[in-house]
């Protein structure tokens, strides 16, 4: 406890004196801020991910279907459950994330063995689609000042949520009466709830299915650059990281007691 004051205190002078009085202090030079230490994130096994898709296998559409698509694509818990039919390109198999973290977009692959279930998906919120528009319940929320500028479009297909929630809820901003996307705690229990049922000691949430993609193409031979875009890193020091996790565990060197 007293280090840590204790930096804090010394950077409160270094503030004071460079920027506040405008002062330089010979014995300042040498002063660096205190990074924070980098953690490796949790990684499962291919073996795990097997075992925790199974146990999912009895969960509630579309829970199931998101939480493989968290792992087939790499994306957030919160880009899956806000993603719009219009970024959903079948053909092409691809799944476009708009306004990821750091405002950014990106494409990512749409695995070959999800393709016909969100086929399905897409098809059953077509229907209940049709249903909101009979009832005049069809608007969803759009970002920034799209509902201003095109004011048809919160009602039109292609905005929709393609997770969305089985009932209406009311809107807080606008006390409008439509859907919602699907709640993302209830994916975060289902992921929580199959991880120990698979017998997984790591500590397992949706986040964990993001980490464990970018580990898993790495393994398989991809490069690190092709991963920074697929998971949307500005840096790609941030990508490195999974490098760090397959070097641990002596995969890169060979452990002296194997030689003897």
């Amino acid at each position: 406890m007293w280090p840590a004051l204790l930096r804090i205190r010394h950077y409160r002078l270094f503030f004071l004196y460079r920027e506040v009085l405008a002062v330089d202090l010979p014995w300042l030079d040498g002063f660096e801020r205190s990074k924070k230490p980098q953690r490796l994130p949790v990684v499962l096994t291919p073996l795990e991910v097997q075992a925790l898709l199974r146990e999912t296998d009895g969960a509630p559409e579309p829970v199931g279907l998101i939480i493989r698509l968290l792992y087939g694509t790499g994306m957030r818990l919160m880009e899956a459950v806000r993603l719009r039919v219009k970024d959903v390109e079948l053909a092409r198999q691809e799944i476009i994330v708009r306004d990821g973290k750091g405002g950014k977009d990106r494409v990512t692959m749409l695995p070959d063995s999800l393709l016909e279930a969100l086929r399905v998906q897409l098809a059953l919120r077509r229907e209940w689609h049709e249903q909101d528009i009979k009832l005049g319940k069809a608007n969803v929320w759009l970002p920034d000042a799209l509902a201003v500028k095109y004011p048809n479009a919160a009602s039109e297909w292609g905005w929709q949520y393609v997770f969305a929630a089985i009932n209406y809820s009311i809107d807080p901003r606008s006390k409008a009466q439509r859907r919602h996307h699907v709640d993302e705690k209830q994916v975060q229990r289902y992921v929580k709830r199959a991880a120990l049922a698979a017998g997984i000691a790591k500590p397992t949430s949706p986040h964990t299915l993001r980490h464990s993609f970018a580990t898993h193409i790495l393994q398989a031979g991809y490069d690190i650059r092709t991963v920074q875009e697929l998971l949307g890193h500005s840096d790609v020091s941030t990508t490195m990281i999974y490098t760090h996790v397959l070097n641990k565990g002596g995969k890169a060197v060979v452990s002296p007691l194997d030689n003897l």
